[in-house]
């Protein structure tokens, strides 16, 4: 009986804790209008604006970074690039290699080992991982 009353009092506590913590957010969301219904008016009410050059300089351009590239630049090439493919492949032992075919998947390079023509392939990520 004593472990069904602790279990009921802590899911109690549980359940109060919950429903004070909602109702906290919610409270914060009301907005009271006194002069018939209108919003208050914005902090510089009243005032002249400020003089031109008043307060702190604008940002420098592009806030430091670089600047875009011109249109019709996409940046590096994404994937496994050819060439990376075909130096892989004579660091593999193979003479002569040349891609043959690009996958969304695999970058195909055949050449000539020791052994006379062969075939190697390459994961079209970063890097060109050899597949087999």
């Amino acid at each position: 009986m004593m472990q069904f009353l602790t279990k009921a009092g802590i899911a109690l506590v549980l359940g109060a804790g919950t429903l004070a913590g909602a109702t906290v957010p919610a409270s914060a969301q009301v907005d009271i209008y006194i002069d018939g219904g209108r919003p208050p008016p914005h902090p510089g009410y009243g005032r002249p604006p400020p003089p031109p050059g008043y307060g702190r300089p604008p940002p420098p351009p592009f806030y430091g970074r670089p600047p875009p590239p011109p249109p019709g630049y996409y940046g590096r090439p994404r994937g496994c690039d050819p060439r990376l493919a075909e130096a892989k492949a004579s660091d593999y032992g193979f003479r002569r290699a040349r891609v043959v075919d690009m996958t969304p998947r695999r970058v195909i390079v055949q050449g000539f080992t020791r052994r006379g023509p062969d075939e190697i392939t390459f994961g079209n990520v970063r890097g060109c991982p050899v597949l087999r």
